[in-house]
């Protein structure tokens, strides 16, 4: 038995990009940033490193996520992808390299904010 299965908790590093494949099927991309800490053993201080993912979401969880915005605590749920591209060639003199981009081809997707008390509708 074979699982590919990603689970991510972050924040958005920039708002939704919308945009459309050349089937006229709209996808939405997200930039998600995860923080690990750990304690320094020769320092006793704490280190932090940032992992950035890159998330594309197909279908109607496309719509919800068009609606986030920069600082957006998110929970993700995908499955890893690797694809290769071609880029354009762009004046360069020989054949283009080919390149790979790892993303999460995302499934599920939950809002994590709290209502803050100023928006209407809080709680008090």
């Amino acid at each position: 038995m074979y699982n590919n299965r990603v689970t991510i908790i972050g924040f958005l590093g920039k708002d939704a990009e919308t945009r459309t494949t050349r089937n006229n099927q709209s996808f939405t991309t997200l930039s998600v940033a995860t923080q690990r800490r750990w304690r320094n053993r020769k320092t006793g201080e704490y280190d932090s490193q940032t992992t950035w993912h890159r998330c594309v979401i197909f279908g109607s969880p496309s719509a919800f996520a068009a609606t986030l915005l920069k600082g957006t605590h998110v929970h993700i749920e995908g499955e890893l992808r690797t694809r290769e591209y071609t880029p354009g060639a762009g004046g360069t003199t020989g054949a283009p390299a080919k390149k790979s981009v790892t993303e999460i081809r995302v499934f599920r997707i939950v809002r994590l904010d709290r209502v803050s008390k100023s928006e209407p509708g809080a709680a008090a």
